[in-house]
């Protein structure tokens, strides 16, 4: 039976790939990614030749069923995603229960630690992280609301990413919601050229972004302080 790694790729910075997800790309028989462009010019860098295979949240049944068909011919699969660690707010997940499911203690399943924008920008915060909860993307519309009060109301650190066309109505939203001492972190761009972290009460955080509306690029991952967090 085959082994199917679970391998965490840079999320800007090519100098966060780690010895031991060069050497498992290398290894693998195939490497199912997202977009197999992205994924070309990862490889190219480290001068990897390997068959690439799509694996997205748009995959059919089929494409799950052939990885499992490979893994049990003994093939050593590598999944990566776009940027990141899979499974963190992309489809990874469903592939690895899938797997599970289906192959069960007859398959080895391993995971290659590395960059998430998650723990970058939890790391950097300074924000309490013994606990916290993370959401993810947003929804687009249907529950923005609920999930906008949660924020609100949490007593631990909520984390979650956003979209550059989404920010600026989510700041506002949280400005309506959050007391305006409220310390929020917000990261764009986490270990690419144009890196930015800024942390601050929500209300100061709104004028920033408003009065500096090139800055409103990239994924942002945004921190919120809970309403027990007292600043030292």
């Amino acid at each position: 039976m085959g082994t199917l790694f679970v391998v965490a790729t840079p999320i800007g910075n090519l100098e966060d790939t780690s010895l031991r997800a060069i050497r498992i790309l290398r290894e693998a028989d195939r490497i199912l990614c997202e977009d197999t462009r992205v994924t070309r010019k990862l490889l190219s860098h480290f001068q990897i030749d390997k068959p690439l295979l799509s694996y997205h949240q748009h995959s059919r049944i089929e494409r799950l069923d052939d990885i499992v068909e490979y893994l049990r011919q003994g093939e050593k699969i590598a999944l990566v995603s776009d940027a990141g660690t899979p499974g963190i707010s992309d489809p990874g997940n469903v592939l690895v229960e899938y797997v599970n499911r289906k192959l069960g203690s007859a398959v080895r399943i391993e995971a290659v630690p590395g960059a998430s924008a998650l723990t970058v920008a939890a790391s950097a915060s300074g924000l309490p992280t013994d606990r916290f909860t993370f959401l993810g993307f947003l929804p687009h519309k249907k529950g923005r609301e609920t999930l906008f009060r949660r924020i609100a109301e949490s007593e631990e650190t909520v984390i979650f990413y956003e979209s550059p066309h989404r920010f600026m109505k989510t700041l506002d939203s949280l400005g309506e919601m959050l007391a305006p001492d409220r310390i929020v972190f917000v990261a764009r761009e986490l270990t690419k050229k144009f890196e930015e972290c800024w942390r601050g009460p929500i209300a100061e955080c709104r004028k920033y972004f408003q009065a500096q509306p090139d800055h409103v690029r990239g994924e942002f991952v945004v921190v919120v302080s809970g309403i027990t967090y007292i600043q030292p």
